[in-house]
């Protein structure tokens, strides 16, 4: 797996794994970012964590198709956020940058010589 493929998940790695920590003990540094504990908040934590996981086994079992398709997810809702919640929340901007990020492995990945991460068509 290519060095930008390693940096995306660890990326992943090292932003989820504080504030699924964090959310997990419903610490109040939490509420100023995603708001007050509710069920939605709840639902975003679940989310979260599924990514850290997802990020974790594909460090280790790297199927570039699957980190393509995990990180076409996070692009989908990074870019959406904006729209979402606005741009002035701390969240939404480092969201962005990690989409930048994120949309380049993903070109490198559909346009890497040994990848069949798009089949044959």
């Amino acid at each position: 797996m290519e060095a930008l493929t390693y940096a995306s998940l660890i990326v992943n790695i090292a932003v989820l794994l504080p504030i699924v920590i964090l959310m997990g003990i419903r610490a109040k540094v939490v509420d100023g970012a995603w708001g007050p504990s509710t069920p939605a908040r709840g639902i975003l934590f679940s989310i979260y964590f599924s990514i850290l996981v997802a990020s974790v086994f594909l460090l280790f079992i790297p199927v570039p198709s699957m980190v393509a398709a995990l990180l076409a997810v996070q692009v989908i809702y990074k870019v959406t956020t904006p729209f979402t919640v606005g741009i002035k929340n701390p969240v939404v901007i480092s969201n962005l940058v990690i989409a930048a990020l994120h949309i380049v492995t993903i070109w490198f990945i559909w346009t890497s010589p040994t990848s069949s991460c798009l089949g044959t068509f």
